[in-house]
């Protein structure tokens, strides 16, 4: 269909470019292998709660088959995630002093219950200023990730912030920061800056050097204005390095999404018919755009065309190619109430949300309509913890070949 073709023939182009400059950096060695593998984590606050889950069942299975001390990061080539799905990024990779990750999957739901209650207070929003002050997120992400860089991190990342200085997006990996000593910064100081969603956090400055020894400066907000949904970030990412030839793939050339595995967590999506209509929001004031009931109307508007666009451009380029059961994204869009929040930390709510990730699991694997953008039920491909169970599989063969090469 033609919009198949145009979407397809943009990452075409958007790939073209990134050849140009293939010769550019030096090379980055990647381990042998049959198979690409990424994982990519939407944003969306308090709502980590549901890839949590996801991920935690995830981990279950590949412990099931490579025994308990299998975690997340041994099995993907590259993780990003963006905002909260950039601090689960970063607690997923992150080394420990023993050189493990810092967190099982099964773990990073507990630090939300934790933790999301003093992030976001719900009897102490600021009146000026950001809704929060965010010293204490500041505080735990700095004491858990110390001094750790992004070229540290135990498989590559994609983290995306926004540099309101230039205007443009910023792109933390560690590819680039084992090439960039400017994008070398320290993995505390993304994560804050990709959680620093605008009205609810603070803008986030940090410097850091160029080889030169000259300073990069950076004036960051959250990345959910850039890639919300990170993955066709991470799927370019991929094919840089392929077109590069930093990835010795069997037969592997760029754009053969057969020998791609993706799997693509949302962080849920509220209720169409809940949310805003035509007849109310032409009312609105400018303050209405940027508060109301709870919500940021234009926040949710960027992520959720953002979130969908992404889909519909991967979903276009996994199906042209005939590999659709190659890319897995799993997505509530069926949000109600408090759930479709990103600040609310009450216990009832987070319980929902947890409730919501593992009913997202005996779901029916869904893909997006490239036509309507609406999720629709694939017969006969089972739920997602089927699919998720496959994956597993899958990735569990995968690193095995990887090691006896």
């Amino acid at each position: 269909m033609k919009t198949t073709g145009f979407l397809v023939m943009a990452l075409l182009l958007e790939l073209a470019t990134a050849l140009e400059c293939a010769n550019k950096l030096p090379a980055i060695q990647k381990t042998k292998g049959k198979t690409v593998t990424v994982l990519s984590i939407d944003g969306g606050g308090i709502r980590g709660i549901i890839p949590g889950t996801i991920l935690a069942f995830l981990e279950s299975k590949l412990q099931e088959l490579d025994g308990p001390n299998a975690r997340i990061a041994d099995y993907f080539d590259v993780i990003s995630g963006t905002s909260t799905g950039g601090l689960l990024t970063a607690f997923l990779t992150a080394p420990d002093k023993d050189n493990h990750p810092l967190f099982a999957a099964k773990d990073l739901n507990k630090f939300y219950f934790e933790q999301g209650p003093i992030f976001f207070p719900q009897d102490n929003a600021s009146a000026t200023g950001p809704k929060y002050d965010g010293k204490y997120l500041r505080s735990i992400l700095r004491e858990l990730l110390g001094n750790i860089t992004m070229n540290q991190t135990l498989t590559d990342v994609i983290i995306p912030t926004f540099d309101i200085n230039l205007l443009q997006p910023i792109m933390f990996s560690t590819s680039d920061a084992k090439v960039k000593s400017s994008k070398n910064a320290l993995l505390a100081d993304v994560c804050i800056a990709t959680s620093a969603a605008p009205t609810f956090l603070p803008a986030h400055y940090f410097e850091t050097k160029y080889e030169d020894g000259k300073t990069r400066k950076f004036n960051l907000i959250d990345g959910v204005v850039a890639a919300n949904n990170p993955t066709q970030v991470a799927i370019t990412q991929i094919f840089n390095d392929i077109l590069k030839g930093n990835f010795e793939f069997v037969d592997i050339k760029p754009m053969d999404t057969t020998k791609m595995l993706v799997v693509s967590l949302g962080t849920g999506a509220a209720m169409l018919e809940e949310k805003y209509n035509a007849s109310t929001v032409s009312q609105w004031s400018p303050i209405n755009w940027i508060f109301d009931n709870g919500s940021t109307p234009l926040i949710d508007v960027y992520s959720a065309s953002s979130n969908d666009m992404v889909d519909i451009q991967v979903s276009s380029l996994f199906q042209a190619l005939g590999a659709e059961k190659n890319y897995l994204r799993i997505q509530d869009d069926n949000l109600i109430g408090n759930t479709t929040s990103v600040d609310i930390t009450t216990a009832r709510n987070m319980e929902a949300l947890a409730d919501i990730g593992n009913k997202l699991l005996e779901k029916s694997v869904a893909r997006v309509n490239i036509d309507t953008g609406a999720f629709e039920p694939v017969v006969g491909e089972g739920t997602n913890s089927d699919a998720l169970t496959r994956f597993a599989k899958l990735l569990s063969d995968e690193r095995k070949i990887r090691i006896a090469n």
